[in-house]
């Protein structure tokens, strides 16, 4: 896959008293372009639900270069930037991109999948490595 995102609607409860972005929204939007990821390629939460495995997070990192207001086009895209081979553990790369092309913020998530019945690392099956290898690439991707 060459590309994927998805656009931004700014809400009031995402400002903050200065009247921009309040910097826990950026990860919100972040978790919302991961997710609708999953979805658009048949990994939703119920499909998690019933294989007993869920995307988990250790690092969030957001770089913001730029301001963002209500108002503003907005769109967020994600890379994975670097995987193990069996997808079992993942780092992913957003852009909050203002239209029509400044980055406004570079998220960075390091994650892995998690058994939720026994709640522990595991490799994930099949169908979620099926999800995440039709995931766009960053130029700079090195397995891990």
């Amino acid at each position: 896959m060459e590309k994927f995102s998805k656009n931004i609607d700014v809400r009031w409860s995402d400002l903050d008293p200065n009247f921009h972005v309040r910097h826990s929204a950026y990860y919100d939007f972040g978790a919302y372009c991961r997710i609708s990821f999953f979805e658009e390629y048949g990994l939703s939460s119920a499909a998690m639900q019933k294989l007993q495995f869920g995307p988990i997070l250790f690092r969030e990192e957001a770089v913001f270069r730029k301001e963002i207001r209500m108002g503003d086009n907005l769109f967020i895209d994600l890379a994975l930037t670097k995987s193990r081979k069996d997808f079992s553990r993942w780092s992913i790369r957003h852009q909050l991109i203002k239209f029509p092309d400044i980055v406004a913020s570079v998220l960075t998530v390091d994650g892995a999948w998690i058994n939720t019945h026994l709640r522990k690392l595991a490799t994930p099956p099949r169908e979620l490595v099926e999800v995440f290898e039709k995931m766009p690439k960053t130029e700079d991707f090195t397995w891990v």
